[in-house]
């Protein structure tokens, strides 16, 4: 069943991306053009042209965006100790591991690459705590190598293996969030730091801004306290009013819809 969940996850965010919809517009403009139908066929290419414009000017994504972002607030460094945490949790979406990674020897690091980032600053802050790096593949047909693996490499690259020796774990069969905390808690269980009481103490959560909100609301579901520590911000304290841009327009949309589906999709079968 998870796996029918999460290819159908796959087609969905296939099909609510924009500028696919721009393809679809064209092709049945195209259609149209072919039957004669030139008002039907000026009205699809109106709906392309529109849809462009949408995903272009950047206000129209950052929008929904800045709000996701700020739903969790960012915890402060200077107010944690190390007594303070059960744990260091990473969450995978970073890393690549695929093919390409294999065939050049080097590992690459997509646009939420301060998750890592973050993550080696808070290894060597807090070297006495266990860290669990949660991630295989979101891939339908991975290859190459897992997201774990991948981070297990760059580990060494920056000379933190010996540092991490005792605390490094690694989960690597999970492929979307909430198999990130499904497959994860017996670990977290096992290798947490507890209270006095015997409770578990929390754990330091990193994962991208706009992905905090919704990964928060599974771990809350499974019983797992969490510090949410959001990276990988996508929008500033103002909108970009006069600023128009495919790129950055088409990348906002796809992780606000992503977001958005994946919190309906979880709620709706009671994952969160």
């Amino acid at each position: 069943m998870d796996t029918i969940f999460f290819i159908l996850s796959k087609v969905v965010q296939f099909c609510i991306e924009p500028l696919n919809w721009v393809i679809l517009f064209i092709i049945f403009s195209l259609i149209f053009l072919i039957l004669r139908k030139v008002a039907l066929c000026k009205r699809f290419l109106l709906l392309a042209l529109f849809d462009l414009l949408v995903v272009g000017w950047l206000p129209t994504s950052e929008m929904g965006l800045r709000y996701l972002e700020e739903l969790i607030p960012k915890t402060s460094l200077a107010t944690l100790s190390e007594n303070d945490l059960g744990g260091i949790i990473i969450l995978g979406g970073a890393i690549e591991g695929s093919q390409i990674a294999v065939d050049r020897g080097e590992i690459s690091i997509g646009s939420a690459a301060e998750r890592v980032s973050k993550a080696f600053e808070l290894i060597r802050k807090y070297p006495n705590i266990p860290f669990i790096f949660s991630g295989y593949s979101g891939h339908i047909s991975p290859k190459g190598i897992s997201e774990s693996e991948a981070f297990k490499q760059l580990i060494q690259e920056q000379g933190l293996t010996e540092l991490t020796e005792k605390t490094a774990h690694y989960e690597n069969q999970s492929r979307n969030t909430y198999e990130n905390v499904l497959f994860m808690k017996p670990m977290i269980e096992e290798f947490g730091k507890k209270n006095e009481s015997g409770s578990l103490k929390p754990w330091l959560l990193i994962t991208s801004a706009s992905h905090m909100y919704r990964s928060a609301r599974i771990f809350e579901k499974q019983g797992i306290a969490i510090i949410s520590m959001p990276v990988d911000f996508q929008t500033a304290a103002s909108l970009r009013w006069t600023e128009f841009d495919l790129v950055d327009g088409a990348q906002n949309w796809n992780k606000l819809f992503h977001e958005l589906v994946g919190l309906l999709a979880y709620w709706i079968t009671g994952k969160i």
